[in-house]
């Protein structure tokens, strides 16, 4: 069985999707390569995946490799300037989800587009749904990441509280330099109930539109943050919010990272 392969066609339609997957991952991983960069690594992987066509390679797996290997290699140092291992690597399995994505989306929607000019329509709307895609995954992972589940413990008390874990919250108490975390009010008085607990002090802070103020902070006896695996904190420091700390209720908690 023989084919009728129109090397400047195939040229074409690699050079698109090699270009739009370069640019996918360009932008997830922040590299500092530019538009002539990934012009120019989209050019090469291309132009190596129609020499390696050509080419009367009687070996499958050798022709694997070349694709797998070879190309793709050269795709990525030159398109994105990757210079580290570890880079490398990120890039190569975020090229293959980039490709397995606008593949699916390209070969669902072939089959209703006849004409052939409007590849280079179907494939910038491949890339777009699979940008839109990629970062919607990216928010649900930094959202797992930063939102956990807290308890607290004090005495017989056990309160649950939907917890952030906010790189901007560096609160030290000033006295013992231990890392505070910020509660609720109304979590806090479930906790607490409605007299003043024993112990209760307050320390000076500063906020976005506040220069300065005082914090009313306790102790608890224990404080367990569940993530991926649940991790115990005996005697955490807490502060008590004058504010409700989220305006949507998505948390209760504002939790110090200086604690992990």
């Amino acid at each position: 069985m023989y084919y009728e392969l129109y090397v400047d066609v195939l040229f074409l339609v690699n050079f698109t999707m090699d270009y739009l997957l370069l640019l996918l991952v360009r932008r997830s991983l922040k590299c500092n390569a530019t538009h002539g960069n990934v012009f120019l690594g989209a050019i090469i992987g291309s132009l190596l995946t129609c020499i390696v066509i050509i080419l009367p390679i009687p070996n499958a797996f050798l022709e694997f490799i070349l694709f797998h290997a070879l190309v793709n290699t050269c795709m990525i140092r030159v398109g994105l300037k990757i210079k580290t291992i570890r880079s490398f690597l990120k890039a190569m399995i975020m090229l293959y989800i980039g490709a397995f994505f606008m593949g699916g989306i390209l070969e669902y929607f072939h089959q209703y587009v006849r004409i052939g000019s409007l590849f280079l329509l179907l494939a910038a709307f491949g890339y777009y749904v699979t940008l839109g895609i990629w970062n919607f995954m990216s928010r649900i992972h930094r959202w797992n990441q930063y939102h956990c589940k807290v308890e607290l413990y004090l005495g017989e008390k056990k309160v649950e509280a939907a917890g952030l874990i906010d790189t901007g919250n560096g609160l030290c108490d000033p006295f013992t330099g231990r890392p505070v975390s910020i509660l609720d009010r109304e979590t806090a008085r479930k906790l607490l109930g409605e007299e003043v607990q024993e112990g209760l002090r307050f320390i000076p802070y500063q906020s976005i539109g506040k220069k300065e103020g005082v914090l009313p902070i306790f102790s608890i006896d224990r404080m367990c943050v569940l993530r991926e695996e649940a991790c115990w904190f005996e005697r955490p420091l807490i502060g008590i919010s004058e504010e409700r700390i989220s305006a949507g209720g998505e948390y209760e908690m504002i939790l110090n990272p200086n604690l992990f």
